[in-house]
């Protein structure tokens, strides 16, 4: 019987449609040879289960809720992959929004998820974020990813300062003296964080800092800006890879030589970092597998695990060296 419903499932175990439901559902308050008979049925008739109706019997969409500050790029593309991989793999699907770096934004799409989704995985690092945790539905299960909310058991950190600290040692290990820093907007508290570490590397004058936005072009920008400096710097900290990509382009453009006048580090590893020309010597956080880890604690705490399980996790840094950054 091609297209059988749970009407007809019903009628041919002789039972009311609520009794096959429960049945169907795995649901405890139903016999066990009523339960049997039914799932004989249901299998013998090839009944498959509206997804809408049985999220209304369980209580569950089975839909996980994404806010990312952006989704372009493939900072954001490697996020998306992680969770869409560990969703997958758990028969769950997404609803993914971006924020565009806007509180209001992110709380209109906060409230819009509400009731459509089993739980909520954020990354909102903007430091007006922490505003976000007092519109949340108490009842909605919330994992942040590198942000400033702290409104779920859970959360998944970088160590961004550290990362600051590792970039700037890097360089000057390499025989830099005359270090810069493209940086990220100053709204964003990883962007400072990257920039704090770096900085404190250095005593005395501070390298120079220009700001940018995460974006290719502010790599391009910020590279441009330094050439222009009395004296050039010999090694460049771009606070991201997409910036890092950019402030490649810009030296190549100018004759200029990676990295024997100027040495490049980023931050992210991305995929694109291997293929750059030189390839990027970059700051990796496993972007695909923050993704994955914070689906994984999301599911946890949707399955009401102990609490051990779902505490926050802080992901340290590791330099990988490539051919941007050998300067000596």
């Amino acid at each position: 019987m091609a297209g059988a419903t749970l009407k007809d499932i019903a009628r041919e175990a002789n039972v009311s449609i609520a009794s096959a439901s429960r049945a169907i559902n795995g649901l405890d308050n139903v016999a066990d040879d009523v339960k049997q008979r039914v799932l004989e049925i249901a299998k013998r008739l090839r009944y498959v289960p509206h997804g809408g109706a049985r999220s209304l019997v369980m209580s569950r969409t089975n839909t996980i809720g994404v806010l990312l500050p952006d989704i372009y790029g493939e900072f954001f593309a490697e996020i998306i992959r992680g969770i869409d991989v560990a969703a997958r793999a758990r028969g769950l699907h997404l609803l993914v929004s971006g924020s565009h770096g806007n509180p209001d934004e992110a709380l209109s799409i906060m409230r819009a998820m509400g009731g459509r989704v089993d739980g909520l995985l954020v990354m909102s690092p903007f430091v007006e974020s922490h505003d976000l945790a007092s519109a949340l539905p108490l009842n909605l299960p919330v994992v942040t990813i590198a942000s400033q909310i702290g409104a779920g058991r859970g959360g998944i950190s970088v160590d961004n300062f550290g990362g600051g600290v590792t970039a700037a040692r890097h360089l000057c290990e390499q025989g830099c003296r005359r270090p810069a820093l493209i940086s990220g907007p100053s709204r964003n508290f990883e962007a400072e964080e990257r920039r704090r570490g770096f900085l404190s590397v250095f005593d005395g004058e501070p390298p120079p800092v220009f700001e940018g936005d995460f974006t290719e072009e502010s790599g391009y920008s910020g590279a441009k800006s330094f050439l222009t400096l009395a004296e050039r710097p010999d090694g460049i900290f771009a606070a991201n890879d997409m910036m890092a990509v950019g402030c490649l382009l810009a030296l190549r453009e100018a004759g200029v030589s990676v990295p024997e006048d100027i040495a490049v580090v980023g931050f992210d590893d991305i995929p694109i970092a291997r293929f750059t020309s030189p390839p990027l010597t970059t700051l990796r956080v496993g972007v695909f597998d923050l993704g994955r880890r914070g689906l994984e604690m999301l599911v946890a705490t949707l399955e009401g695990e102990d609490e051990t399980t779902t505490q926050g996790i802080i992901v340290a840094p590791e330099l990988v060296r490539r051919e941007s950054s050998r300067h000596k």
